[in-house]
């Protein structure tokens, strides 16, 4: 891809900034809200963001949502918070006030919601399958370029110390990112009116694979609560994408 006159005058330019810019913010703004008010709120907060572009989608896309199809995001919502429920007492920052505490996690759910919503926009209104490599790159060369100015800004004021092995360890990170969305892009353009079920179920999927793999890779032990939610897990995915 060559960035030039031609590509900033694409009409998915300012979206694929905004994008980077979202995708960028919400990863620090996720690490940020782990770590002061834990890991189980965090990764409820951005999960159950599923339900912002279900709406969406009906809403804005016409897309029609069966009954049982609704009752499978009632039941996300419920196996989320409980897969994500910690089995042992959390530890968060006691010094946030409350007011924070509660407004991490909803700008993190919204957040995670609006960019999903974004992604189902972009490609429904300006992606034709030929340019969705070039969406993709630019979206992530400006999360790139914001976060290497917010680095070098955070290094000159001290704010942070610099570690090769983040080099190696980003690389890992970005490129499966990359292809995730690619990957949901591609899925969303084949399957134009059923985004309200794509984006929910892959969700849930995130979810339920990561506590699983939590459990078998690095043994972390699942109390009767967080099987019960995966258990809950299947049975939403069920019905979401097969109502």
């Amino acid at each position: 891809m060559n960035i030039n006159s031609e590509t900033v005058e694409q009409p998915w330019f300012g979206w694929a900034v905004l994008m980077g810019t979202t995708f960028v913010t919400l990863f620090n703004l996720i690490a940020y809200t782990a770590r002061k008010v834990g890991v189980a709120v965090t990764s409820v907060a951005n999960k159950l963001s599923l339900i912002i572009p279900f709406g969406f989608s009906i809403l804005l896309y016409n897309e029609t949502a069966s009954l049982i199809q609704i009752s499978g995001i009632v039941l996300a919502m419920a196996a989320v918070m409980l897969t994500c429920y910690p089995s042992e007492q959390n530890s968060f920052d006691h010094t946030m006030k409350r007011s924070m505490l509660i407004l991490l996690p909803a700008i993190l759910f919204f957040g995670s919601g609006l960019l999903d919503t974004m992604i189902k926009y972009v490609e429904h209104s300006f992606l034709d399958g030929t340019n969705n490599n070039d969406y993709l790159i630019m979206s992530f060369l400006s999360a790139g370029t914001i976060g290497l100015i917010v680095l070098i800004g955070s290094l000159i004021t001290g704010k942070l110390r610099f570690d090769w092995r983040a080099i190696p360890a980003g690389i890992v990170l970005g490129i499966p990112n990359y292809f995730s969305i690619w990957t949901l892009i591609e899925t969303l353009k084949q399957n134009p009116s059923r985004s309200g079920v794509i984006i929910p179920v892959i969700n849930m999927g995130i979810v339920l694979f990561s506590s699983v793999a939590a459990w078998l890779i690095f043994r972390e032990r699942l109390s009767t609560i967080n099987w019960i939610g995966i258990v809950l897990s299947l049975i939403a995915i069920t019905l979401i994408a097969f109502a």
